[in-house]
């Protein structure tokens, strides 16, 4: 494998990795030229959001191509290009064969939610105090157990009750992590919607390597009212769902949100006062679960 090496402004990334993809490149990052330096820039952005910026004031692009031929035939198209002004090759080499799964697997170790309850990609051994766990491995949809959010959604799970959650709605499931972090503690007639197809067969996916019962589909699959409502998206969909999202929660149930950053809590409070008080209930690298719950 082969890469190929640009440095890019800000207002050329976008153009310049669009032709990169037409040109059959494997794969295309961007990274900070300056990177380790007194210029390097920070970009933060929330995650399944569109990032702030398409790149850096002065960005690498790395593509990569399946021989060398491809590589130096990209870099020979680009050059002569009208929108490659300003831009630069920094070099065409080989990239050093590595074994990728296991490069891959390396980045995923288990995750505790509680000392007794865990996250484990298939490949790793059940941790001796993993009273609890859930068999995970990273796919296309968000939720792996080791972002802040949905750590405390699950952590949230593990503390209730014993045969608390009864019926229970996982809205914007992704993975399916929550619905089936919600059987493992007794949940019961679970629905696990989302409106990304593929996250629909992950979760029936994991559910399955779980060796528990849900039924998995697009949001109009949720219906009625449940004991749990469990949803871990984005402040601003979590604010236009207040009405439906507070409808499903029955009497006497709980409504449990993340994907709240800190400073978003009064806006989340104000968009949900008309159904149901919203309380801060966890909090973790600068997120926040809040909580409410309906009176019986």
């Amino acid at each position: 494998m082969f890469e190929l090496s640009l440095l890019c402004p800000e207002d050329r990334v976008e153009t310049v990795s669009d032709a990169l993809d037409a040109l059959d490149a494997l794969s295309v990052s961007v990274e900070d030229a300056d990177a380790q330096t007194e210029a390097e820039q920070a970009l933060f952005g929330e995650p399944g959001m569109p990032p702030p910026k398409d790149g850096w004031q002065r960005s690498r692009l790395v593509a990569l191509f399946p021989s060398q031929q491809a590589a130096e035939e990209a870099r020979d198209l680009l050059l002569p290009q009208d929108f490659f002004e300003g831009c630069s090759i920094i070099a065409v080499k080989q990239v050093p064969e590595q074994d990728w799964v296991r490069l891959t697997q390396s980045q995923f170790a288990p995750v505790d939610i509680t000392p007794e309850f865990w996250i484990v990609p298939t490949w790793h051994e059940l941790p001796p105090e993993a009273r609890v766990s859930i068999r995970l491995d990273p796919g296309l949809a968000f939720g792996t157990g080791t972002h802040p959010t949905t750590r405390m959604c699950l952590r949230w799970i593990a503390r209730q009750p014993q045969g608390s959650l009864g019926r229970t709605l996982d809205y914007g499931c992704g993975s399916g992590i929550l619905a089936i972090g919600a059987a493992k503690f007794g949940a019961t007639d679970i629905d696990a919607v989302d409106i990304d197809p593929a996250a629909v067969e992950s979760t029936r996916y994991n559910a399955d390597a779980n060796a528990v019962q849900l039924k998995a589909g697009l949001p109009d699959a949720g219906n009625g009212e449940y004991r749990t409502v469990l949803a871990n998206i984005l402040a601003t969909p979590l604010k236009v769902l207040a009405p439906l999202l507070c409808g499903r929660v029955a009497a006497g149930g709980s409504l449990v949100l993340a994907g709240i950053l800190e400073r978003q809590a009064d806006e989340l409070k104000e968009a949900y006062a008309p159904y149901l008080a919203l309380e801060v209930a966890d909090s973790e690298d600068g997120w926040i679960l809040m909580t409410a719950r309906r009176a019986a």
